[in-house]
């Protein structure tokens, strides 16, 4: 059995990588995605241990004491973290993990699971970004804040493998999907399978 692939996805708030990361999971097989926790309370269509996992402030903090999380930080005066039982569950049963992470996490990440793939979402302009937070109804105040973060995400993005601009919904995730099915057909992911298939020692590659 091969070992599952970590897709890591992140993006300015408002890039649209929570709904990208929602249907790629509906639309391509062998693949889950990754519950984080989190103290901030459920939007508006949210399931606790479906979308995240809502606990309380005091319960996450027994976690970070108890070294449970891979990566955690605080995004918009909210807690969030990523238990490591969730990515090592998945890389040894075979099925495939995308998360929706901020920068932040996905650096921490990246410095354990090397092998993992980055994958940075983002609308093509600021004034995209905005006219989306707009319509989400966030506060003046709110937009402000959320802009100037995504101006120091963008300063990171040489951090990920692959950048998806959605300005199409449709097109950004037809493009994530191809991302994903690339990457599962990469030589050093299929090459151990294929020597035991054909019974050789030596494929010639190392």
């Amino acid at each position: 059995m091969r070992e599952g692939i970590l897709f890591i996805v992140s993006g300015p708030s408002g890039s649209g990588k929570t709904t990208l990361t929602r249907r790629v999971v509906k639309m391509v097989d062998n693949l889950r995605f990754s519950v984080s926790c989190t103290t901030r309370r459920p939007r508006p269509g949210e399931t606790d241990g479906v979308d995240y996992r809502f606990i309380s402030k005091e319960q996450f903090e027994n976690m970070v004491r108890n070294g449970e999380f891979v990566e955690w930080a605080t995004v918009h005066g909210n807690l969030y973290g990523t238990p490591i039982e969730e990515l090592e569950r998945a890389k040894f049963s075979g099925v495939d993990l995308i998360l929706d992470i901020d920068v932040q996490g996905a650096s921490s990440i990246k410095g354990k699971y090397s092998s993992g793939v980055y994958v940075f979402i983002t609308p093509s302009s600021v004034a995209a970004l905005k006219d989306r937070l707009v319509e989400r109804k966030e506060g003046v105040a709110e937009i402000t804040k959320r802009l100037e973060n995504a101006r120091k995400e963008m300063e990171e993005i040489c951090l990920y493998d692959y950048i998806i601009i959605n300005d199409s919904i449709d097109d950004a995730l037809g493009n994530l999907a191809s991302v994903i099915r690339a990457e599962r057909c990469k030589r050093e992911r299929v090459l151990e399978s294929l020597k035991t298939g054909f019974g050789i020692q030596d494929s010639g590659c190392e």
